[in-house]
């Protein structure tokens, strides 16, 4: 892990809004749908420059409250349909993890793994839940990134 100053940036996508203990049940999870509506509505528009993310934001607390979460990407909103809004990662300092593996598992395992580096006693950060953001790199690697003070 790496810790980078990020300059923000804009970006377009479809949104729910969440919360880890329902994305652990099928029936209320919202994330899962959110991508699969992405991979239909968005994917087959994109271009090989284009990047895909998964962003976090506007928070209710922690980990443990709602949270929005957007399936987005770096193409232009006027190539979407309405249901497609804006976002914006926010400027600012965060750390930076890395994975590789089979999609989706491999982000689910990291994220469980930024969970536990987090509410470690020792731990040298502390986030700041304003906006935390997936980068798709390739098909089998991806970057999380945590806004941290």
């Amino acid at each position: 892990m790496v810790v980078e100053q990020i300059e923000g940036f804009a970006l377009t996508g479809l949104s729910a809004r969440t919360k880890n203990t329902n994305e652990a049940d099928s029936s209320t999870a919202k994330i899962a749908p959110l991508w699969d509506k992405f991979g239909t509505e968005a994917a087959p528009k994109l271009r090989e420059a284009n990047r895909v993310y998964g962003v976090y934001t506007n928070y209710e607390s922690d980990h443990t409250g709602e949270f929005d979460v957007y399936a987005c990407s770096d193409m232009l909103s006027s190539e979407m349909s309405e249901d497609f809004k804006p976002v914006h990662i926010k400027s600012g300092k965060y750390l930076l993890f890395t994975c590789q593996g089979e999609m989706p598992q491999v982000v689910i395992d990291l994220w469980s793994r930024i969970w536990r580096y987090f509410s470690a006693r020792d731990c040298p950060h502390q986030r700041t839940y304003t906006t935390d953001f997936e980068y798709y790199i390739g098909p089998n690697e991806a970057q999380i990134a945590i806004s941290i003070k």
